[in-house]
Parts: structure tokens; sequence; C-alpha cells
């Protein structure tokens, strides 16, 4: 998918707002370059309409996160705690209401 103005705005969002928890350290989804492929992803459902929770878990346990120099492959999905999916929600939700 093309990186448009409006991918690059969601991948923003979602990057300032939404963590990863590893050991307790929170690392946002900029700081981890993951917040592109997660806007690249949600954008096609946001396109459809405001995505339901089960919809963005499953783009989100799709996008494969390396650890330990790529020793161990997780899902996205499983580095992410409740209360960060939560305000990723919350962004989709703003998001979809501005397109």
């Amino acid at each position: 998918m093309t990186l448009t103005p409006d991918i690059e705005k969601l991948a923003a969002a979602i990057g300032k707002d939404v963590y990863i928890d590893v050991a307790k350290w929170r690392l946002y989804l900029a700081d981890a370059s993951l917040h592109t492929p997660v806007a690249e992803q949600v954008y096609s459902l946001l396109e459809q309409g405001a995505p339901e929770e089960s919809q963005v878990q499953q783009v989100l346990q799709e996008i494969p996160v390396k650890l330990g120099g790529g020793k161990l492959t997780v899902p996205l999905s499983d580095l992410i705690p409740a209360s960060s999916f939560t305000d990723l929600m919350d962004r989709l939700e703003e998001f979809h209401k501005e397109m």
C-alpha cells in the first residue's frame, strides 16, 4: 500500500499514543517503527466503516515483531496491553469520524 497523507496522519496518531509492553517498559509504536505497518493495515478497515475490535485484533495478530535480534517472533497483538489497545480503538474511532 502506498503511504498517503491520511495513512501518515493515522500512523502519527497511533505511534504517539499506542505502546507495547516489554518487561514493564512502554515502547511506543513510533519508537518501535511499528506505527506505519499498523496504520497501513487498519486504514483499509476504516475505509469500510468503523472497525470492530475483533478486526483490529486480527490485523495486530498478523504483524510479526522480532525480539532478541530475530531469535523470537511474536504477534503484535500479544505485546499490546488492554489499556493501550483501548487507546488504539479510540484513535481509530476519532480518525474514522474525521474521514
